[in-house]
């Protein structure tokens, strides 16, 4: 073979080596795009259906589902209503995020307090039932749950509290008696985990800009408007006894008072302020087990 014919040939295998490369890179670029356009799509068509119906497009979709253990689960059945209440499909996405959330969140006893799979069940239940029509649920303003024995000495305020929350070191602060006694009394309107983790709720909202965020902040602000333009409505609200005082000590304790009356007394809550139920079950896209 000539030196010129050995150079033709390396030439052309250079060139059909680039061509195999550029292809290659070509159809990367244009996978990376058609991913970049669909999802550009997809949210433009979400945002379409969430400003027209106030929810989002889908809530539940897992590729993978996490599982509960067989006692975490008795722990569920035997001391949670609203998850007894539910279908079979909606327990099973109950149980996937309530161990999602145990995962995610770091549990931290306090004065001796021991954190059991109970401890950890029962909070993370009732953070998944606030946020279970949420597409995210996991509350990302929450890294770490204190949890004391009892009633705790609080340096916020130097007075002794139940429960807080602590945006500042994004910590749930509870006392394990006072939580227990919210659940226990299941039509009282006082339930101490539905209040503080509904300020951690509402605080997020206002932070993050995800679609379920979104609706509940925006929920909320037409809540407020829907109050301030109707005064009799607002009289009604404040003279009744259904709503206790501390309601309307400020926006942020309005939420968490209506937050419990909803999720412990929804028929009375709806027989006496249809509108303002309505507006808290759009909040949390509600639609499941009898709301």
């Amino acid at each position: 073979m000539s030196l010129s014919s050995l150079n033709l040939m390396l030439l052309s295998q250079y060139i059909s080596s680039y061509s195999s490369l550029g292809g290659i890179i070509l159809l990367v670029f244009l996978v990376i795009m058609g991913g970049i356009i669909v999802n550009y799509l997809i949210r433009m068509l979400e945002t379409a259906y969430v400003l027209k119906n106030m929810k989002p497009l889908y809530t539940h979709l897992y590729l993978f589902s996490r599982k509960l253990t067989k006692s975490q689960k008795s722990v569920l059945r035997r001391n949670f209503k609203f998850y007894n209440r539910l279908n079979d499909k909606h327990k099973r996405y109950f149980e996937h995020r309530v161990a999602c959330f145990i995962k995610d969140k770091d549990f931290i006893g306090r004065q001796g307090f021991k954190i059991t799979e109970e401890v950890k069940v029962m909070i993370s239940a009732t953070a998944v039932m606030l946020t279970f029509g949420f597409r995210d649920f996991y509350i990302g303003i929450i890294s770490k749950i204190v949890v004391y024995p009892k009633a705790f000495y609080s340096k916020t305020n130097q007075t002794l509290h139940k429960g807080e929350f602590n945006p500042r070191l994004n910590a749930l602060v509870l006392s394990w008696e006072d939580f227990i006694v919210g659940l226990d009394i299941e039509n009282d309107n006082l339930n101490l985990g539905i209040h503080e983790l509904t300020h951690a709720i509402h605080i997020n909202s206002i932070k993050e800009r995800d679609v379920s965020s979104t609706i509940f902040n925006d929920s909320f602000k037409e809540l407020t408007k829907l109050l301030a333009d109707n005064p009799n409505l607002r009289n009604k609200l404040v003279n009744s006894d259904y709503f206790r005082k501390y309601a309307f000590t400020n926006q942020f304790e309005f939420l968490a008072v209506i937050m419990e009356t909803f999720i412990e007394t929804p028929h009375e809550f709806r027989s006496h302020f249809p509108d303002v139920y309505n507006k808290t079950k759009q909040m949390l896209n509600f639609n499941f087990a009898g709301y």
